[in-house]
């Protein structure tokens, strides 16, 4: 038996301490909000952890053994949601972080969910097929005990997709006896997945941009967008703004960024990744660096790939006019002073990639009542319910004079801690 010979998981520096960066805002949110200290410190902290090993026979007959985590925030206003990751760099720190983040994404849309993530230490591509799916349904054995639809809801994340989700159900369902589609979402169609399910990050995305231009009063139609990570949200979120008239300059992925001032056709982009993998290797402008990337000029930015990018060594080069996160944490507590003094709208991850989470949410409510919506209901009901929530957490950071960041996370801390008061405390 080996242990997988991975580079050790990134130390991070304190601005770059995911959690860190969730407990500074949890706790400026919550010194506004006035909260009790005992019930400000039961909201900060996860309800439960979970570390597995995860031993996986490899094609060439060698025993290796993974690391696995599984991290449930808050259940509190019911099943934990969040998806799973596979990736080098999954640490325990990284997936309380973005458990938590998946609490207030829950609440700030007024989703019936609590927050939860999970994550294995691996590197997907450099592992087969087969690899992956004996890697997938270890780990989910290793999960099961907190796993249920009315208890925690996976979904895809980073290096996982609706084959993962297929495996993770058929695992849970041989070990209850019976098909249970609810125990996941983000799955293929045919297995109860929901329509618009793939492109409801992206479009979520999409429809923060327009509303936040609005709200500034600007156009959106020939604005100006640059958008960093070139996966599923970033080119969904690229052909649905330039869909609305806006110009995609600037996209970028882990092997570099392309910028053309003319434009870049963000279909032909996509449908390039698709076919090789990555951006490497596309022609359809310059050549830049994804540093260079976030330091455009342009009326919109997207970071929609890994957390901490833009932070207080870049801030102040930042030209963007409008920050939409369609990643988690793309942003560190000490960037968000900076350029909210140097006046650019930020709408923050918990809000702006909303979306994913939202349709997730249409897709267990269908496999619960065994019923399937169209797809342009689903986009409808997404549209319905992040405009409602664009407008609440807007309105509550003009009363209460603070960033959009700051008031999405009031707003969501609030929700959970007055379900928290109602259901009062079990001793």
């Amino acid at each position: 038996m080996t242990a997988v010979e991975l580079a050790p998981a990134p130390t991070r520096a304190p601005e770059e301490s995911a959690f860190s960066a969730m407990a500074s805002r949890f706790d400026a949110a919550a010194e506004r909000l006035e909260l009790e200290p005992g019930l400000a410190d039961l909201l900060r902290q996860p309800e439960k952890q979970i570390t597995v090993a995860v031993p996986v026979m490899m094609d060439d007959g060698r025993l290796e053994v993974f690391t696995g985590h599984r991290v449930l925030h808050s259940t509190v206003r019911g099943p934990g949601k969040g998806g799973i990751r596979f990736d080098p760099g999954v640490s325990l720190d990284e997936v309380s972080a973005l458990a938590a983040w998946m609490t207030w994404k829950c609440a700030v849309v007024s989703l019936p969910f609590g927050g939860a993530k999970g994550g294995v230490r691996c590197d997907p591509p450099a592992m087969s097929r087969g690899e992956l799916e004996r890697l997938t349904r270890r780990y989910t054995a290793g999960i099961i005990a907190t796993l249920g639809p009315d208890s925690d809801v996976p979904a895809p994340d980073v290096n996982t997709s609706e084959q993962v989700m297929a495996w993770i159900l058929d695992t849970y369902s041989m070990h209850t006896g019976h098909t249970e589609l609810g125990v996941v979402t983000g799955k293929p169609a045919d297995l109860g997945g929901s329509p618009g399910r793939r492109e409801a990050t992206g479009r979520g995305v999409t429809l923060m941009a327009s509303l936040a231009l609005q709200h500034l009063g600007w156009p959106l139609r020939n604005a100006t967008v640059a958008v960093q990570g070139y996966g599923n949200v970033g080119s969904v979120a690229a052909r649905l703004l330039a869909l609305e008239g806006c110009r995609v300059v600037a996209i970028g992925d882990r092997t570099g960024a392309i910028y053309s001032k003319t434009g870049i056709d963000a279909v032909e982009a996509a449908n390039w990744v698709a076919r090789h993998g990555t951006l490497e290797g596309y022609r359809s402008g310059d050549r830049i660096s994804n540093a260079e990337l976030l330091t455009l000029p342009v009326d919109i930015l997207v970071p929609a790939a890994l957390g901490n990018v833009i932070t207080a060594q870049n801030a102040g080069q930042i030209r963007a006019r409008v920050i939409i996160e369609g990643a988690n944490g793309p942003t560190t507590p000490e960037a968000d002073a900076l350029l909210e003094k140097r006046g650019i709208l930020v709408v923050p991850d918990i809000l702006a990639n909303a979306g994913g989470v939202t349709v997730s949410h249409f897709e267990w409510v269908q496999n619960r009542s065994g019923w399937s919506w169209s797809e342009a209901t689903v986009n409808e009901r997404l549209k319905e319910i992040l405009s409602r929530s664009f407008r609440e957490v807007l309105e509550l950071s003009r009363i209460r004079r603070v960033s959009l960041r700051t008031a999405a996370y009031m707003q969501a801390i609030g929700r959970v801690a007055a379900v928290h008061r109602m259901r009062g405390l079990y001793a």
